[in-house]
């Protein structure tokens, strides 16, 4: 039947109406959105996951008296009755991947320095986080509070620029700072942060490769004068060693 719902869980739906109805299986598979060899796997026991069934009356989806039509007429094809309701997610902290989970509580910290007229709920929408975990930072009570570096969260990928910039202005609006908050320069402080880092990583990598020079020339000079002992000891003139290599 075009444009039907099918039930909130179709494949219980149709273990249910497999063993407790006579309905033919072309009747459950089309009121249940499935393919017919799916619900003759289901009514052979073949099917891979035994599914526990999920009876369409109680939930409302179907009358008795609509599977009697079905079971009298085997053409007859099965009426919802009250169609489910789509299950929408609730409100609640944002869900953040857990690669990027660990680096909250330096985001937490740094909006509790850098915006501290940012509320505590504000706060948890937009890193994702809980009051709990917000209190903790802010009176130093937190577990790991030793490791934890401010860092602007939008640096860190916990939310984007506007989103900041969204709470921040709402928060400075609410606080009655708007004069005060118009010269922060999110953008600005995002980019010299990042360039920071740029710096940082080039840096160390930098340092590592003089590291490995300095080892090598300490490797060929221990090579060179081992050389020059063992020359002393035969009485022959030793040759220097290759760089080569």
């Amino acid at each position: 039947m075009a444009d039907q719902p099918t039930p909130l869980m179709p494949h219980a739906t149709a273990t249910w109406l497999v063993d407790n109805t006579g309905l033919s299986f072309e009747q459950i598979a089309e009121f249940c959105g499935l393919h017919i060899l799916e619900v003759q796997a289901m009514a052979d026991d073949l099917a891979s996951s035994k599914y526990t069934g999920r009876d369409p009356l109680h939930s409302g989806e179907l009358t008795q008296e609509e599977i009697d039509k079905g079971q009298k007429d085997s053409e007859y094809r099965l009426k919802m009755q009250r169609a489910p309701v789509a299950v929408s997610r609730t409100k609640g902290p944002r869900y953040t991947p857990v690669s990027k989970r660990q680096d909250k509580p330096d985001g937490i910290a740094w909006l509790l320095r850098s915006h501290p007229e940012v509320s505590d709920a504000q706060i948890s929408k937009l890193i994702g986080t809980t009051r709990n975990t917000i209190t903790a930072i802010r009176e130093r009570s937190h577990w790991n509070i030793q490791n934890i570096q401010p860092k602007d969260p939008v640096t860190l990928g916990l939310c984007s620029q506007r989103e900041l910039d969204a709470v921040v202005a709402k928060a400075a609006k609410k606080a009655g700072i708007e004069d005060e908050a118009a010269p922060v320069e999110t953008g600005s402080d995002r980019e010299k942060l990042i360039e920071e880092l740029r710096a940082e990583r080039d840096a160390n990598v930098k340092a590592a490769a003089e590291a490995a020079q300095e080892a090598e020339a300490e490797e060929w000079l221990l090579a060179k004068r081992a050389a020059e002992a063992a020359g002393e000891e035969t009485g022959e003139v030793p040759a220097a060693p290759s760089d080569e290599g």
